[in-house]
């Protein structure tokens, strides 16, 4: 377990990573998205990143969300077809993913949706600006369930303290899992986080805003649990 008392420098500093690369193979038609899309919907990560204008990124002045680890997209293209008031970022590392998420938008003529394709950590750190969100969603990251991994798993306090800063007073965190030893774990580093607390007594009802997705549905019909967590941020 990383130490909660690490700053989010530091945590950035050992390199402690809630990913692994990986190439990844992807398809055809998602490197035809990537290659016609990713000009206008993916956002640039430079070494002199600054933080990012919304009105300027999206062309309007809307609710801004920002989902961590979007895998293939799905869930977050359909919540951004439901909600096309709201303003979404998108942060995943892993090309196809990107790829697939580019052709829902096109799909779906979504304009909604921007993307960075870069690790979570650096991109909260250095582009998004504190009290600046009006929520964060971050669905089923990997649990890395032995125990040695552990120290891999993306909600720590450490990162929990930055989620919280870039949150506007009054905005919302989601997270949800289908690992209930992950589930504990988020619930207990959730609450330690002072600026958080819990819209539920433990573990909140499925939001209507976030979908079933296929893989969950088979884990239900199989018997496996699904936790989500919705915190908000204390006002100020």
């Amino acid at each position: 377990m990383i130490d909660s008392n690490l700053s989010t420098t530091d945590l950035a500093r050992r390199r402690v990573r809630s990913f692994v690369t990986r190439a990844g193979r992807i398809s055809n038609a998602q490197q035809r998205a990537f290659d016609t899309l990713a000009p206008r919907f993916v956002l640039p990560y430079p070494p002199t990143a600054t933080a990012l204008d919304w009105p300027a990124i999206f062309g309007r002045d809307a609710p801004c969300v920002l989902e961590i680890g979007f895998g293939m997209g799905t869930a977050t293209a359909e919540i951004a077809a439901h909600l096309p008031a709201t303003n979404f970022l998108g942060i995943e590392v892993h090309q196809p993913g990107v790829g697939a998420l580019l052709k829902l938008v096109d799909d779906h003529q979504l304009e909604n949706i921007r993307i960075i394709q870069h690790d979570a950590v650096e991109v909260m750190e250095r582009m998004i600006n504190p009290a600046s969100l009006d929520g964060i969603h971050i669905f089923f990251p990997d649990p890395w369930h032995k125990k040695r991994h552990h120290k891999r798993r993306l909600i720590q306090a450490p990162f929990a303290d930055l989620l919280a800063s870039r949150l506007k007073p009054g905005a919302y965190l989601h997270c949800a899992t289908d690992w209930q030893n992950y589930a504990e774990q988020m619930l207990e580093v959730l609450s330690a986080q002072p600026l958080l607390e819990n819209t539920a007594s433990d573990y909140a009802p499925r939001p209507t805003y976030r979908p079933v997705t296929k893989f969950e549905k088979r884990g239900l019909r199989l018997g496996h649990g699904v936790w989500d967590l919705v915190f908000q941020r204390r006002a100020d």
